[in-house]
């Protein structure tokens, strides 16, 4: 069953709130813990560097596709473009980082509200699920959380 704007938003905003808490939560010797070791080694804080940037990359796509535009090319290189940004964001903190995240994500859920049920419908490309409608790639925003949030959970029991 589709979900509503609203609803959207309302999910996006309670998953941050979560997202935000447990990062907040963390201990200095925490953000160096090693979540990932599969194609470069990324810790805990490489991952909300990955959190930002995806949700800033999002608010441009997503509209871009309501807009009628066709959303990533079909030669979009995701471990390229993670990879990128992870360069370009060495120098933040992981306070700076919280920061930014926190901001991001109430954009991200204040936009979602604005759109329309036939919005959410609209389809175009992802750079992970392909082929796909808006409805979707909004719900990976704050499931693509809880991935990785579990994963976390798990490198540092």
């Amino acid at each position: 069953m589709p979900k509503s704007p609203a609803f959207l938003a309302k999910r996006l905003r309670s998953e941050g709130e979560k997202t935000t808490a447990f990062f907040a939560g963390l201990d200095e010797a925490d953000w160096n813990q090693t979540v990932y070791t599969e194609g470069g080694e990324w810790t805990i804080r490489n991952v909300l560097v990955h959190f930002v940037t995806a949700e800033q990359a999002f608010l441009k796509l997503f509209p871009s596709i309501i807009d009628g535009g066709e959303g990533v090319s079909k030669d979009f290189d995701l471990d390229r473009y993670n990879a990128r940004q992870q360069e370009k964001a060495q120098k933040l903190s992981p306070q700076e980082l919280l920061v930014q995240f926190q901001d991001i994500r109430i954009k991200m859920a204040a936009w979602a509200e604005t759109l329309s049920a036939e919005d959410l419908q609209k389809e175009g490309r992802h750079p992970f699920l392909e082929e796909t409608r808006v409805e979707e790639m909004i719900k990976l925003v704050y499931r693509h959380n809880q991935i990785h949030y579990r994963d976390i959970r798990k490198s540092i029991e």
